[in-house]
């Protein structure tokens, strides 16, 4: 027998290094994520919770959907799709940018997937390479900045202002890049977390600039649909080389069930089908199945819509009543972000206290801007009308007590 002389410090180093994350993983938190954590924490205590923090509809998925779902599961088996996605969930999508928006989409250029998060790996891991430079919007939202952190991609933050609408202006992507080459660039409107939109004249001139640079184009819409102050405009309109990632999750209040799509460039479809064969294989069936139906709910959606815009209202009128005077365009989506300057310069503290003391959960702004988000906080008012009463008379205390 051979004796073993390994010292217990020898297997401690060992142990450490065995249980080491790796560097790509050492990315920034979902703060979000943390404060949806931190609601639950305090429910399960029993304490009561308006939920302003994640960007989730209260309502429920239409009932089209929800009754294909179960004539599914009575069917019986439930199998893997294709790595595309249902033939005829993709024919449907394509036929809605017809019906929203006059563009005639051949079927062959979209693909289902994972909800809109994995879109954006997708579209990253079929478009760009380790080092490769994305230009995106500050403020914006955070997990475009952490997935190319991850996969060895530089995301370079545009500043925004009041001046520009909050967007990406062709002048400031030019200046980004002339200082170093971008290889694409990344718009969302309606945006994440300001609300804010771009107009149809802005989107298109941006998308010409970037391409005149040799700079893909990729567009987050998975907010279309909630659109208040104009109607929204798809970059699928505007260009053949644009890539839209788009989601069930918002206007068809479908979060949990993770369906979403992608409008890809058709020489790229292909590599996109590779990835996916790959990473998930295909997107849950019976999602795929529900989402085909959720078009047939449009006016129930519609009717959700009628309610986030009375929240809307309410927000914006009594908000300032309670000292919170200052926020940015409330254009679409359900979000408004607030300027707490005046009570604070730590949004992350100021969040949590709003949170622990009067039952209120907000984002801060420094999960979606790294430089100006510690006077700001992001309200979701994606919930039921008294909750956002409430919200507004607790806030108000709140701000009163200091």
């Amino acid at each position: 027998m051979t004796a073993s002389f390994t010292s217990s410090t020898t297997l401690d180093i060992a142990a450490a290094l065995l249980a080491t994350p790796s560097r790509r993983s050492e990315i920034a938190p979902f703060i979000v994520m943390d404060v949806m954590e931190r609601a639950a924490q305090i429910e399960a205590a029993g304490g009561h919770v308006v939920h302003m923090e994640v960007g989730q509809p209260a309502a429920p998925a239409p009932l089209a959907a929800r009754a294909a779902a179960r004539r599914a599961l009575d069917e019986g088996r439930i199998g893997y799709t294709t790595a595309l996605g249902l033939p005829g969930l993709r024919a449907r999508i394509a036929r809605h940018y017809g019906e929203a928006y006059g563009v005639d989409l051949d079927p062959s250029r979209v693909v289902v997937t994972t909800g809109s998060s994995a879109g954006f790996l997708l579209a990253f891991l079929a478009l760009l390479e380790p080092g490769d430079r994305v230009a995106i919007a500050n403020p914006g939202y955070p997990p475009y900045r952490h997935i190319l952190t991850a996969l060895g991609c530089e995301p370079v933050l545009i500043e925004t202002d009041a001046a520009s609408r909050w967007a990406i202006t062709p002048e400031a992507l030019i200046d980004a890049h002339r200082r170093a080459p971008l290889k694409a660039v990344l718009v969302a409107s309606p945006a994440n977390p300001t609300g804010t939109m771009m107009r149809p004249e802005a989107l298109a001139e941006l998308i010409a600039t970037a391409e005149a640079e040799g700079i893909r184009f990729l567009s987050d819409e998975i907010y279309h649909g909630l659109d208040y102050a104009f109607p929204a405009a798809t970059a699928a309109a505007m260009s053949p080389h644009a890539t839209v990632i788009h989601s069930f999750s918002k206007y068809f209040c479908m979060t949990g069930w993770r369906v979403g799509w992608m409008v890809m460039p058709a020489p790229l479809v292909r590599a996109v089908e590779r990835l996916q064969q790959n990473l998930m294989i295909s997107v849950p069936t019976l999602s795929q199945v529900a989402a085909e139906a959720a078009f047939d709910g449009a006016a129930e959606m519609e009717a959700v819509k009628h309610g986030y815009e009375a929240n809307r209202l309410l927000l914006t009128r009594e908000l300032p009543k309670v000292g919170l005077p200052e926020f940015l365009p409330v254009d679409g989506a359900f979000y408004l972000y607030a300027d707490v300057s005046r009570f604070t310069d730590d949004s992350a503290a100021f969040a949590r206290r709003l949170l622990d003391e009067a039952g209120v959960a907000a984002t801060p702004g420094v999960d979606f801007d790294p430089h100006r988000g510690h006077h700001y906080l992001r309200f979701s008012y994606a919930g039921a009308l008294d909750e956002m009463a409430l919200a507004v008379e607790r806030i108000g205390d709140f701000l009163r007590r200091g």
